[in-house]
């Protein structure tokens, strides 16, 4: 491996692994059900929260790595479903979207990690908006998909999501906040010391 590449730690792989266990576990708290068959979790939440913390590569290994292991067969879905049969679920578009939204969160929060104050927050809540946008994206496709509802109605059918979500974004992005402010470098990219 060139000396340039960089080298996951152990602490990347253990934040990667919490984090997809944070997931889970917003995943499995109870859904309130929508009469199109997906239900509203916590799980946006945990996934936006991944990316502002982790940043983009880490958030979007989370993800993955989350739905990794429920593919694979553990309850860890909402409703505590599990294996491939999810594919064919109204939701498979935002769950697919999922390691998608933790990268561009993760990304434009990087980005706004210099930042200070009111500003960070402000950064950061946009950061999870843009994030979930591709969830939401995604998900109105994969209702098209699997329900064969047209654009207007699938976009109909995921407005109700929005009010809770701009809730959680506030939510993720004061956690957010707050762990940049008890660790500084988590986002910011480490140089090697000029010697």
């Amino acid at each position: 491996m060139p000396a340039t590449a960089k080298t996951p730690s152990a602490t990347d792989i253990a934040l990667v692994a919490v984090f997809a266990a944070l997931i889970a576990a917003f995943s499995l708290t109870p859904a309130i059900p929508v009469g199109v068959g997906v239900p509203i979790t916590l799980q946006t939440l945990a996934v936006v929260l991944a990316g502002l913390v982790l940043g983009p590569w880490r958030g979007f290994l989370a993800t993955l790595l989350y739905l990794a292991v429920g593919f694979a067969g553990l309850p860890v879905f909402a409703g505590g479903a599990a294996g491939v049969a999810v594919l064919s679920k109204p939701s498979i578009g935002y769950l697919l979207a999922f390691p998608f939204g933790a990268l561009i969160a993760g990304a434009l929060a990087k980005a706004f990690a210099g930042w200070s104050g009111a500003r960070q927050y402000l950064g950061f809540f946009l950061a999870g908006l843009a994030g979930s946008l591709v969830i939401h994206a995604a998900g109105i496709v994969g209702m098209m998909v699997v329900l064969q509802l047209s654009l207007p109605a699938a976009f109909l059918a995921d407005l109700p999501y929005w009010p809770g979500d701009v809730a959680k974004m506030f939510a993720a992005s004061a956690i957010a906040v707050a762990v940049h402010k008890a660790f500084p470098a988590l986002l910011v990219a480490r140089r090697p010391a000029v010697a």
